[in-house]
């Protein structure tokens, strides 16, 4: 994956005589880009400023570095992360979330309700109450939520009534009969109740709602997936004659001294920046605003040191091409020989805010292949 944007990028930035081609050549290369990022075409930055939810934001700094390299791979269930924000701006205990931009080929993990628990209300008299149980359900019919056919019990727990703070309930199977079934959407449906099932009149515990409540504290549903996308077993090639480290382009215009300079270097690491700004993409990607996708340059020389991390296979073939003892073998190539993931926190076609984790896309090491 990692020699395809290589190459997409460097078509995107090369110049031609004719604009039209330029034109027409950037185009096609940033399809091909967008493609790898498992999209047809770039989302719409949102109409107006938007604030992605601190949880999100949490999830990418704990996920990933400030360039969005994967630092602990073991943390997401998945390689996506959606969050969906309520929808339903009501102060009632009702909530619905619009799963349209879920593919169809994403595999639903674990769905969970985030509901912000306000500083309980203060009651007077002894009968002060220490917890309460809350209880969420998926609606079946909105207009029969009191028969036993009107609701199924997803989660139930006791809360304490001391504190106040984000609260997450595990709603999975109403979200796979969601996607399933799009028409069957017809939200969620949370109760407070005393420790024995008692009504509350009015109940001492609040969450904030969509309605009348700071951004930060609405109601969320956030979905784990997996779209199945792998990197390759093996590593991926880069683009033969290297970048530039700020343009991307290839070196093209470089005198012939400089690139059979090159060809002396050994097989190491460069850098490689790439620049959201500068593709265009800035708008809805939130982080990170690039990174350093670094790309493999130099040569595997006779004989090849371990510091050049040969395999065996390119050992063997160094040799006969060093000895000449058969035609049209030629020395082996520099190559990334470790890959690494990136994420990307950024806002989809419907504004909610999504994780994603690609693989295969900063090479961590070179090596002779």
């Amino acid at each position: 994956m990692l020699g395809t944007v290589l190459l997409l990028l460097a078509l995107a930035k090369t110049t031609y005589p004719s604009p039209a081609s330029v034109a027409s050549r950037r185009a096609e290369a940033l399809k091909k880009l967008l493609e790898v990022f498992g999209m047809e075409d770039p989302p719409a930055p949102p109409a107006h400023f938007k604030q992605p939810p601190q949880y999100m934001v949490d999830l990418f700094n704990t996920v990933a570095n400030a360039d969005g390299v994967t630092k602990n791979p073991d943390i997401l269930e998945g390689n996506t992360v959606r969050s969906f924000l309520d929808k339903t701006h009501s102060e009632e205990m009702r909530f619905l979330f619009v799963l349209s931009s879920v593919a169809k080929n994403e595999k639903i993990l674990t769905a969970e309700l985030h509901l912000f628990r306000l500083w309980p209300r203060v009651t007077d008299g002894p009968k002060r109450h220490h917890f309460c149980q809350v209880s969420v359900y998926q609606v079946l019919e909105k207009d029969k939520l009191d028969t036993p056919g009107g609701k199924k019990l997803l989660a139930a727990r006791l809360v304490s009534l001391q504190t106040s703070g984000w609260e997450v309930f595990a709603i999975t199977p109403a979200v796979r009969d969601w996607t399933e079934d799009e028409s069957s959407n017809r939200g969620l449906l949370v109760t407070v109740q005393g420790l024995g099932g008692s009504p509350l009149d009015p109940p001492p515990l609040q969450f904030a709602s969509g309605w009348g409540h700071h951004e930060s504290k609405k109601p969320m549903l956030v979905l784990f997936t997996d779209d199945g996308r792998r990197g390759a077993s093996l590593p991926t090639a880069g683009f033969p004659g290297g970048f530039h480290t700020s343009g991307m382009a290839p070196s093209l215009g470089r005198s012939r001294s400089t690139r059979s300079l090159d060809r002396l270097q050994p097989c190491q690491r460069h850098p490689l920046s790439v620049d959201f700004e500068e593709i265009g993409w800035s708008g809805w990607i939130i982080s990170p605003r690039g990174y350093n996708a670094f790309h493999c340059k130099g040569s595997c020389p006779f004989p090849l040191g371990e510091n050049m991390r040969p395999t065996n296979h390119a050992t063997v073939q160094s040799i006969i091409n060093a000895l000449k003892l058969s035609e049209g073998v030629s020395s082996p190539c520099c190559v990334p020989d470790k890959l690494y993931s990136i994420n990307l926190l950024y806002f989809d076609d419907d504004e909610n805010v999504v994780l994603k984790q690609y693989d295969d896309m900063v090479a961590g090491s070179c090596g002779c292949h």
